[in-house]
């Protein structure tokens, strides 16, 4: 199972950015997806997610109402859209894929079954 993220980047404060994550190995749409990022000196945050059949979101408190998921199961693909960036936005944003519901919840890490590597977004302001 691979995991791809892309998408990240060098952006202004108040710019957007989507990453992507496109997934191999696995049966996608079996899946739910999430998104995760960590800053150096910080713990890992839950970002977002989106469940098997995406027609459920969550997302953290820290990006409610500015970044928005999706998925495309017909290209294996999770996205992340980021609105009105900030520098407290800046970290390495990775993705996650989770086979059917996690007991614990979409926001636990651990929850999940495979891991991307990360993609930096860097906010300047």
């Amino acid at each position: 199972v691979q995991l791809q993220a892309s998408g990240g980047g060098l952006v202004q404060a108040g710019g957007s950015l989507t990453l992507s994550c496109v997934a191999s190995g696995l049966t996608f749409n079996t899946h739910g997806m999430g998104w995760f990022r960590q800053a150096p000196g910080k713990e890992r945050e839950f970002v977002a997610a989106i469940n098997w059949s995406g027609l459920s979101t969550y997302y953290g408190n820290s990006v409610k109402g500015r970044f928005a998921i999706s998925r495309d199961d017909a290209k294996n693909a999770v996205y992340l859209r980021m609105n009105a960036l900030s520098p407290e936005d800046t970290a390495t944003y990775n993705c996650a894929a989770n086979e059917g519901v996690p007991s614990a919840g979409y926001s636990n890490y651990l929850e999940y079954d495979y891991y991307g590597q990360g993609t930096q977004v860097t906010v300047s302001s």
